[in-house]
């Protein structure tokens, strides 16, 4: 497995903490587009103290020593998606390398997306609610310190998250402190957006490739797409992007540019 990083982070204001358990539940798609889950993989539905639901997407890893599998050398994983994707976008690749591996592995819908509740306001959540949302998980489903990865936004989400890792406490009965936000094997961070957030970069591009960023706002425009061939193929004709050409030999998956 990659190195894992260490993280020396600002500080982030504090967040409050949770309390759950998970519920199982059959229900109607809320996406348009259902997200059919490859062989191993179960879809969870874990009850956040508000009540809402969190979609999680689990595939169990697949080390015949079971011993082995749960201990420190094998933590759980458990990812976190950025904008505008949901535990899906792990289930492809991610989460079938890694159990493949050893690893149980856990990804989460954040709330607004994809089978995962929505919340009456007008925003699904902020960087301390979502990174509540998977404190909670983590303290009721998780019984060894997971890994926490996230990708995008959902890097930022696990930057608040380590940052408030044991500076907010509460007493128990027993007069002992105890962390609101439990404690992790590790980070990793997949093209996350900084902690100063993503303005300074979208500034950049906007005004070093105008061209290419009118595309990608073009794209986005479009009508959503039903089948991957087709977004595949808006993605190589409307944008070009070149850059992940040279990647290609040397990532654990084929791509299709």
């Amino acid at each position: 497995m990659a190195t894992l990083c260490t993280l020396i982070l600002p500080k982030f204001p504090q967040s409050r903490g949770i309390s759950t358990t998970r519920a199982v539940l059959t229900r109607d798609s809320k996406m348009k587009v259902p997200y059919e889950l490859k062989q191993g993989q179960s879809r969870l539905f874990h009850k956040l103290p508000s009540g809402l639901n969190m979609e999680v997407l689990y595939q169990r890893g697949s080390d015949p020593d079971e011993e082995q599998r749960r201990s420190i050398k094998n933590p759980p994983l458990v990812f976190v998606h950025g904008s505008f994707h949901a535990a899906w976008c792990w289930a492809e690749h991610w989460l079938p390398f890694f159990s493949q591996n050893g690893y149980d592995c856990y990804a989460l819908s954040l709330l607004g997306q994809g089978e995962s509740d929505s919340p009456a306001a007008a925003v699904a959540g902020t960087l301390e609610t979502h990174a509540g949302d998977i404190a909670d998980f983590i303290h009721k489903e998780i019984k060894l310190p997971p890994v926490l990865l996230g990708h995008s936004f959902g890097g930022l989400i696990v930057q608040y998250y380590i940052a408030n890792i044991r500076r907010e406490a509460v007493k128990g009965s027993d007069s002992e402190k105890k962390s609101l936000f439990p404690n992790l094997s590790g980070a990793v961070l997949v093209c996350s957006v900084p902690p100063s957030g993503n303005s300074g970069l979208v500034w950049r591009y906007l005004f070093s490739k105008p061209l290419a960023a009118f595309k990608v706002c073009l794209f986005s425009l479009k009508k959503p797409y039903t089948h991957l061939s087709q977004l595949q193929t808006s993605i190589y004709k409307g944008i070009h992007m070149y850059i992940l050409k040279p990647l290609g030999p040397i990532l654990p998956v084929s791509i299709f540019l």
